[in-house]
């Protein structure tokens, strides 16, 4: 393979060299033509072979020494032009001084030495451009006649590399740019016209028979990308789109990788700007340890913290499965990370001790947790408190036991006015870490956010499952509304929130505007390819413990702004040390709790607290 190889460039440089001493020669006799008007007579035809005899080998020995066949001509590029240049420049100084020395009895017309390397230059980089053409299929790509024809949304540098890229794919014809910025319209890129606006999306695919549209704008805000998303639900043209600007940046992915839309693209928000410097000094060279590490959101921070080069990352779960699951992916994807993978209970002292004492963790990200709102209402309230409040309060005094620079809970919108167990045993965590909270020793930092796209227990998941067998989508009310946020936003956040944390505060995520279950269900059912017609949508009621609309502050508090734009922080009520001991005698009781024992404990402790009449 490699003498094969080796032979290939070989043949490529001979015809290489062989094209550019023909181009020479063509050059050369051309000039003597332009300078004696196409007539020459026998000793003018004499001279231009006595000359091409030297001029030839001289040029030869020129762009040889000027390394004019080192590069590719499939990837010619202005830095062979400029090479080009140079050695047809210095050739056309040396020509006449080479003749002098030789003292040949020819008369060498200054005009052949100004006409010559001009049309040398020409020769020698149409050769290269033509062939550039050739090998992308770009010669008739004005006239390209097959593919699906498609418009561009967008008409920027994405979209002009996405339609050169496009050009030499034949499953595509892009037929036209659109972009909202007229000072475009009317413009030619790659020899394609931007036709118009976005808005005139509808009229124009009509006119021209296009039903797929690529949207173009990977560095565009996520609110003009959903426009563009909806603008091609409004005029029913499948939606494409080019990977992310990160992605694009990472080298993982090329521009032309088309994908379908997704429901992140509909959902998902600006990228979040992190202090990686501040990240660094906080999580580089350190031990750091999740709790809850196979879950959503644990495992997306871990993924997030192994950016930081942790010198351990401690991953605590006690799923079994989930700690497999994560220990697969981690390491194949950060080989080089040191990561300790324990299965343990977050209510075990003894495993907690052991696991802080051998590890001696720097910072403890706390986001092992029950969550699901029905299934804690009922028959497992209990278990909610121990798990959610219990365990918290162990893993935090083990962590303050142990020295550990800072401690961060990982909480929920649901503690927020709570109608439920669930959010009430998360705003009884909130009120420990801050009991915990001390002028030195362990810091305690507090998130809250809403719901994150395609976690454990998530709507997303259980709408596409019904979605794959034809129906019905199930939605509880037409007007319960949700906080959504991604899971790797949500991660970062939470990362950057511990850092900027000095201690007891409550740190609110900015999740944008509330979405309506109801047009979450009707756009998953579009990105599957049908129509509202073919999948019908149930209401089947409110569920145990369910609120129609989240908030993200209680009735008491207000929020102080921070230096990061989509992080606030909340000024919730203090709790005595004496209060938070009282609560731990009922909460560390081992005395089991009915459902209705439990409601009753927590409103006396979270008075905001207001069990749903769907409750019980």
């Amino acid at each position: 393979m490699i003498v094969l190889r080796t032979s290939n460039n070989n043949l490529r440089s001979t015809l290489a060299v062989l094209h550019d001493l023909a181009a020479a020669a063509l050059a050369w006799a051309f000039a003597y033509l332009l300078r004696f008007n196409f007539e020459l007579s026998p000793q003018i035809i004499e001279e231009v072979w006595l000359t091409l005899a030297w001029v030839i080998p001289l040029q030869g020995i020129v762009f040889w020494q000027f390394g004019l066949y080192r590069g590719v001509w499939r990837y010619a590029s202005i830095n062979d032009l400029r090479r080009i240049f140079w050695a047809v420049a210095f050739a056309a100084g040396v020509i006449p001084l080479l003749f002098w020395m030789l003292r040949l009895n020819v008369i060498l017309p200054r005009s052949v030495l100004v006409i010559y390397p001009t049309l040398l230059i020409l020769l020698m980089g149409s050769g290269r451009l033509i062939y550039r053409l050739w090998k992308e299929q770009a010669l008739f790509a004005d006239i390209k006649l097959h593919g699906e024809p498609v418009l561009v949304l967008g008409a920027g540098d994405a979209a002009f590399n996405l339609a050169k890229d496009l050009a030499r794919n034949p499953l595509w014809r892009v037929v036209g740019f659109l972009d909202d910025d007229k000072q475009k319209i009317g413009n030619v890129l790659n020899g394609i016209r931007v036709l118009g606006g976005l808005e005139a999306l509808a009229q124009i695919a009509q006119s021209l028979g296009v039903d797929k549209a690529i949207i173009a704008m990977p560095s565009a805000s996520h609110k003009q990308r959903k426009r563009a998303i909806d603008l091609c639900n409004a005029a029913v043209i499948k939606a494409l789109t080019v990977p992310s600007f990160d992605d694009l940046m990472s080298g993982q992915v090329r521009l032309s990788q088309l994908r379908e839309v997704e429901l992140d693209d509909l959902l998902g928000r600006d990228p979040v700007q992190l202090d990686d410097a501040g990240l660094h000094q906080q999580l580089a060279g350190k031990v750091i340890l999740v709790t809850g590490a196979g879950g959503s959101i644990g495992s997306e921070l871990c993924r997030q913290i192994a950016r930081f080069s942790p010198a351990k990352l401690v991953l605590y779960e006690s799923g079994e499965f989930a700690l497999y699951n994560v220990e697969q992916e981690l390491g194949e994807e950060f080989p080089q990370l040191d990561a300790v993978y324990l299965a343990g209970d977050v209510r075990d002292d003894v495993r907690l001790n052991q696991v802080f004492g051998v590890y001696l963790p720097d910072v403890v990200f706390h986001a092992a947790a029950y969550k699901h709102v029905p299934l804690m209402e009922r028959d497992n309230a209990w278990q909610a408190v121990r798990n959610n409040v219990f365990g918290t309060w162990r893993v935090a005094s083990c962590a303050q036991r142990h020295g550990v620079e800072k401690f961060v809970l990982i909480s929920t919108d649901k503690a927020v006015n709570p109608t439920n167990v669930m959010g009430a045993t998360k705003r009884l965590a909130e009120i420990i870490c801050q009991g915990l909270q001390r002028a030195d020793g362990t810091r305690f930092v507090i998130v809250r956010f809403g719901n994150v796209l395609g976690s454990n227990g998530s709507v997303i998941p259980k709408f596409r499952e019904q979605i794959a067998k034809g129906g019905p989508v199930t939605v509880t009310h037409p007007e319960i509304t949700r906080y959504f946020m991604s899971i790797p936003e949500a991660a970062q956040l939470v990362m950057q929130a511990g850092y900027m944390g000095k201690g007891g505060e409550i740190f609110v995520l900015d999740m944008g505007e509330p979405v309506k279950i109801v047009d979450l269900a009707k756009d998953l059912i579009r990105l599957s390819g049908m129509a509202e017609d073919d999948i019908k949508i149930e209401f089947t009621g409110l569920r145990p413990g369910e609120k129609l609309y989240e908030e993200l502050l209680a009735d008491d508090e207000n929020t102080l702004q921070t230096h990061h734009p989509k992080l606030r922080i909340a000024q919730a009520r203090a709790v005595s040390r004496e209060e938070l001991e009282h609560m731990m005698e009922w909460i560390g009781s081992d005395e089991a709790c009915s459902d209705e024992s439990v409601r009753h404990q927590l409103k006396c402790w979270v008075p905001e607290y207001s069990p749903a009449s769907n409750g019980h």
